[in-house]
């Protein structure tokens, strides 16, 4: 059983930064892209920043020359650091990938979705 395990999250004051961690664990072949994504009381699902297995990233014109997505393929995990916090911000990160198994003989890809912790900027 695969699970996505996040940490990082909490409260700071605009200007400051936090670092997001996700770490992927189970019966794991290999792990394709990982992303980031944010949702806000009210708001849809956004997604912020992503990278591929070969380290080509995108991200969301609001976060850009802001936040970094890198990943330690040799651990399992994706970072997400977030530099000069706004409060807008603010809203729950959840951690996303794409990760291959093999089952009875197959190898296929699941999508798994972290739990989400809580970031806070005040200000």
């Amino acid at each position: 059983q695969v699970q996505l395990v996040e940490s990082g999250g909490g409260l700071v004051q605009a200007g400051g930064s936090l670092r997001l961690s996700c770490a992927a664990s189970g019966s794991i072949f290999s792990i394709n892209a990982m992303a980031w994504y944010r949702q806000a009381p009210g708001n849809q699902r956004e997604q912020v920043a992503a990278i591929s297995s070969g380290g080509s990233t995108n991200y969301a014109d609001s976060v850009k020359g802001r936040f970094t997505i890198y990943r330690d393929n040799a651990k399992n995990t994706v970072y997400l650091q977030m530099n000069s916090l706004k409060p807008e911000d603010t809203a729950v990160y959840y951690c996303n990938a794409d990760i291959r198994r093999y089952s009875v003989g197959y190898y296929y890809i699941n999508n798994y979705w972290g739990q989400g912790t809580q970031v806070t900027v005040s200000s």
